[in-house]
């Protein structure tokens, strides 16, 4: 049996699991660590080690934060085609004591160099030109400092352990080197560690990464100016400019973290926290809340007319995400709007009517300035977009031509909650798999660069992302800290998994390994997984879809979730699709 089919025959299995009926206390995925459960603290991780890293701190006494902390240092070792040092990400931090959520955006950034606002004429030929400046240290670092309980040593220590002796090589990072091979042989230093003798590392391999464990003692030993300055970074800008790039030390030296508020709205009797712009976070409410606007109260796997509902929103939501993004800071992203109750229930009345080739964005800035749910109050959302100076004759929200492929990415999901009740939901990513390809002091800088389009591009400004860090609160307590992992997947496969949770009672492994579907906004066609009901692909077909069968991979989610019932017990639970575990202390 191929590698191919083996993996396909597993899923399979999970599936079956998926239509199976829910299951309560002490239910047993058929996978390992991919259901877990726990009074105190739990992490779920796209790796096993990385998973184990946060347990690890919170075993220390460390929080939410601490074990958020050491589990991405770590992923950066163990995760490196998805994640790493080179890239950056968003995290959505709710703290139980204060009753309080925070957000911080430390995603990949241009520069100062002018030819961030023009287009790259080398199509993607100049592995450096795809590379932004990174986030990911200074995002960490950030929010241990302002949260974090331990010392900046123990959050760090299991990461460079790692990097240090070596971890074992998974399916999927084996998977990733062998379709990289193009990329990773361009750079000598980078094939030598992944493709040793010009054979990729293969499953049960040992892989020891010395030079990214020097790099992490000394962010360890100096903090964030033992990356952003100095040789580390020298070296990355040199590395950088001799493939094409833009980035400057002078970048690194000024990247900032940037500190927003949440979105927020209610849904289902729960309120909804959500990654602001340029995260992609708005999209995964506005689809939520038309799903209960359009009626929709039946399981995805059985019931036609949900799945048929489900697909309309995901086209009618996609045309607002594709439409309503970019950098906050300066152009006016009326995310707020996109999120709100009434924009909703606008855009649900267009659920089930006529099928549109391409959909088409509604009116969101005309709900930007409505007042949030009473429940969102205290926590001090998101504002109204604010009005952005532009040069004459310009106009930064004109509708432009968007091809979804620009978002194509892998990324890395964690969700951590603690055993005072404080959770984190993070998102990494170095963009596509090993990012740019330009390998520098034992990591890969990300291909966020790529991400830009005549509407977003230019300088000084955040790469827009689908990545999605989304929390639901039952009053003041914790009830689900979920992501994803996986581009224009990601907000389709979150608000599918929030709703068997939560609106249809599915247990969290069930919900988790149960088909999924996807639709773009612009055609007909419906990428559709193995394991829904017969019915279900024949009533897609009579609405007027193209189903598309798709085998279940990586790229279709990579969904890493923490449930927390009312009787307090926390389920943790890891995509199937993925290699990653949930742990618990």
């Amino acid at each position: 049996m191929s590698s191919r089919t083996l993996s396909v025959a597993l899923l399979a299995g999970a599936l079956t699991v998926a239509c199976a009926k829910p299951t309560g206390e002490g239910a047993v995925a058929p996978m390992a660590g991919k259901r877990v459960e726990g009074r105190a603290g739990m992490v779920a991780a796209s790796h096993p080690d990385a998973a184990a890293a946060g347990v690890e701190v919170l075993r220390q006494g460390g929080n939410a934060i601490d074990a958020f902390v050491a589990t991405a240092f770590a992923l950066s070792v163990t995760d490196v085609s998805q994640t790493g040092l080179g890239g950056g990400g968003a995290m959505t931090f709710y703290d139980a004591k204060q009753k309080r959520v925070e957000h911080l955006s430390f995603y990949p950034r241009t520069g100062g160099d002018p030819a961030w606002g023009r287009a790259d004429t080398s199509q993607g030929r100049a592995m450096g030109r795809a590379a932004a400046t990174p986030g990911m240290v200074a995002g960490l670092l950030e929010a241990h400092g302002k949260w974090g309980k331990l010392t900046r040593a123990q959050v760090m220590a299991p990461a460079i352990r790692l990097a240090r002796d070596g971890f074992i090589v998974s399916p999927l990072l084996a998977r990733t080197i062998v379709s990289s091979r193009q990329k990773l042989t361009a750079d000598s230093s980078a094939m030598a560690l992944f493709m040793p003798g010009g054979q990729a590392l293969r499953p049960g391999d040992r892989l020891v990464q010395p030079e990214l464990a020097a790099t992490l003692e000394r962010i360890q030993q100096e903090g964030r100016d033992g990356f952003y300055r100095g040789a580390i970074a020298e070296r990355l800008s040199a590395k950088v400019k001799s493939k094409g790039g833009l980035i400057t030390v002078e970048d690194l030296n000024s990247y900032p973290v940037t500190s927003l508020r949440p979105l927020c709205t209610t849904w289902h009797g729960y309120t909804v926290l959500g990654a602001p712009p340029p995260m992609g976070g708005s999209a995964v409410l506005e689809m939520l809340q038309m799903a209960e606007a359009s009626g929709m109260n039946g399981s995805f796997t059985n019931t036609p007319e949900s799945v048929v509902k489900m697909a309309d929103i995901l086209r009618i939501a996609g045309a607002d995400a594709n439409r309503w993004r970019g950098d906050p800071l300066v152009m006016q992203v009326p995310a707020r709007g996109v999120s709100a109750p009434g924009f909703a229930k606008q855009r649900a009345g267009l659920v089930g009517g006529a099928l549109p080739d391409t959909s088409v964005a509604g009116d969101a800035m005309a709900f930007d300035g409505q007042p949030v749910p009473d429940a969102c109050t205290r926590f001090d959302p998101y504002p109204t977009s604010r009005a952005i100076p532009t040069a004459p004759g310009e106009d930064m929200n004109a509708a432009v031509e968007y091809d979804e492929r620009h978002m194509q990415s892998f990324t890395s999901h964690l969700a951590v909650v603690d055993a005072d009740g404080s959770a984190v939901s993070a998102t990494t990513t170095v963009g596509v798999l090993f990012g740019s390809g330009v390998y520098t002091s034992g990591f890969f800088l990300n291909s966020s660069g790529s991400n830009f389009d005549a509407r977003t591009r230019g300088t000084h400004r955040y790469a827009n992302s689908t990545m999605s860090p989304t929390i639901l609160l039952a009053g003041d307590r914790i009830r689900l800290v979920i992501g994803a992992a996986g581009s224009q997947y990601i907000q389709p496969a979150i608000a599918q998994v929030t709703l068997r949770m939560l609106a249809f009672g599915e247990d969290p492994w069930v919900a988790i390994a149960a088909p999924r579907i996807n639709a773009s906004a612009t055609q007909k066609d419906v990428e559709v997984e193995a394991g829904y009901a017969p019915s279900v692909y024949q009533a897609l077909v009579q609405r007027g879809y193209r189903p598309l069968s798709r085998v279940s991979d990586i790229s279709f989610g990579g969904v890493h979730a923490v449930y927390v019932a009312p009787d307090g017990r926390r389920i943790g639970v890891a995509d199937p699709r993925r290699d990653g575990v949930a742990a618990g202390n």
